[in-house]
């Protein structure tokens, strides 16, 4: 089985159109891991098995009878719990959406399954996607398959878990403020954040709508690569898409980084662990090895991230949550009135963090205070990009870390917020300015925990970042190795 899973989405893609294994085969695998898996992890909140073997006969047919079913035929996929798909319930690992099933598709699930991708499952999150380390997710924590002791990160840490075990070669995630590349980066894998308004948003359920994006995860730079090209696009659903072609990704493999010139964010690097720093600074080496123009850049406006996001985000999140009200769909408890109804779905429905957010949201946004400080971060925001601009004008890419530190313990930040909100201050940045990021898993620590190298790039220059991230794929100084436990369940499938 672990022979077979190993396959990277392009070499399963190739192999089924090129009927060396079937679809179904190759599903089959992806669907017996995660569910030998699933009780150790809790890296999914529904597998969906039926319909999983259902899409890969339809992919075997169409090759059988001499069609093509797409680029990512048969490849298994996860979507983060808050991307719809019809007949999937999405919870968005809270309670008031507990047993929801969305009537229609989000355009992501969509244009996966038009190049004949096979959705396996939807993966756990923190609650609508707020958390650093997804411990808070209602249905309990995702563990980390490099150690189970420890968070995958979040918010998206499902999707990287599951990919980091290897049940699935690629999961989509959301990122508003480093959640895709924070739990790449903990749990060891590849993960994308493109240039807002790259991939329709139609169908992620809303946390922050001037920050979300969705990207993919997976084991190497070519997947993500073939993934976003799929998913990358115009759409009429999406107000916010972009009506540009992206070009090809993948052609990026190869090309020389002869002359690129590279930043070294100081202000990232500010504050990261000793060994976090010591792997950026080797991929600066790698880099310069290979002819790259490396140098130290310093853009102040960034230490300003933290702040301004956590207003603009929770204010963006308290308009956006205000429609599960108990009244239209997923959870609702009955008061005597509809005011009552509203207070008692919401209490029961949402979990603390959430709550501390719309709170936090609703204060900014409320009379009095909203020029002081909705307006206020929102002038921030416009310094960071301004920031960023300036920096790539002396620059054509950045790199920094991705977190200040390696996976940490399960508990271990979960009753201070600030210091778990502290763990996205590489990553938020990029998220303000709309530009593109991603993380590639570069070293490990002394405790064999893996470090992640960020890339950032200019507004839609996915083609430079990608450059760069297949360059130092090739100088990844080790790769993580398996939870003793999860090695085991993986032997006995």
């Amino acid at each position: 089985m672990s022979e077979m899973t190993n396959m990277s989405a392009f070499e399963i893609a190739e192999s089924v159109n090129n009927q060396t294994v079937t679809a179904t085969s190759v599903v089959e695998k992806s669907l017996a891991l995660a569910e030998a898996l699933n009780s150790k992890l809790n890296a999914f909140l529904a597998i969906d098995r039926e319909g999983a073997l259902r899409a890969a006969a339809k992919v075997d047919s169409i090759i059988a009878s001499g069609g093509s079913p797409g680029r990512l035929a048969g490849v298994p996929i996860a979507l983060k719990d808050n991307m719809c798909k019809v007949g999937l319930p999405t919870t968005c690992g809270s309670r008031i959406l507990q047993g929801w099933i969305p009537p229609y598709d989000a355009t992501v699930t969509k244009l996966l399954e038009s190049e004949g991708a096979i959705i396996v499952g939807k993966t756990n999150l923190d609650e609508f996607a707020m958390g650093s380390s997804t411990e808070n997710s209602a249905y309990g924590p995702t563990l980390n398959p490099v150690d189970l002791t420890r968070v995958p990160g979040g918010s998206s840490g499902g999707s990287a878990s599951s990919v980091a075990a290897g049940i699935v070669p690629v999961a989509l995630g959301s990122d508003t403020g480093g959640s895709i590349r924070q739990p790449a980066s903990l749990c060891g894998v590849v993960g994308v954040k493109p240039t807002y308004g790259r991939v329709s948003r139609y169908g992620l359920v809303a946390f922050a709508s001037s920050l979300d994006q969705i990207g993919p995860f997976s084991s190497s730079v070519m997947d993500s690569a073939l993934t976003l090209e799929v998913i990358a696009g115009f759409d009429l659903k999406d107000s916010t898409s972009y009506d540009e072609q992206m070009g090809s990704l993948s052609a990026q493999k190869g090309l020389s980084v002869e002359g690129l010139r590279v930043g070294m964010v100081t202000e990232f690097v500010e504050g990261s662990d000793l060994e976090v720093v010591s792997a950026l600074r080797d991929a600066a080496n790698a880099l310069t090895s290979l002819g790259a123009d490396v140098v130290e850049i310093s853009i102040p406006e960034t230490k300003l991230g933290l702040s301004a996001y956590y207003l603009i985000a929770p204010a963006e999140a308290s308009s956006n949550l205000a429609r599960f009200d108990g009244v239209r769909f997923g959870l609702r408890v009955e008061g005597s009135n509809i005011e009552e109804t509203n207070v008692l779905t919401r209490t029961k429905g949402f979990g603390a963090e959430v709550k501390r957010r719309i709170m936090l949201g609703t204060y900014a946004l409320s009379s009095g205070y909203y020029d002081a400080y909705y307006a206020k971060a929102q002038q921030v925001r416009t310094l960071i990009k301004s920031g960023f601009e300036r920096a790539y004008q002396q620059v054509d890419v950045l790199i920094s870390p991705v977190s200040p530190t390696t996976a940490f313990k399960l508990g271990e930040k979960s009753l201070d917020p600030l210091a778990m909100y502290l763990s996205d201050v590489c990553t938020i940045p990029s998220n303000l300015a709309g530009h593109p990021a991603m993380s590639m898993p570069y070293a490990l620590d002394s405790k064999g925990l893996p470090i992640g190298v960020q890339i950032l790039a200019p507004a839609l220059r996915e083609d430079l970042m990608f450059r760069l991230a297949f360059a130092l794929e090739g100088s990844s100084t080790g790769a993580p190795s398996l939870d003793d436990s999860i090695k085991e369940a993986i032997n006995r499938g």
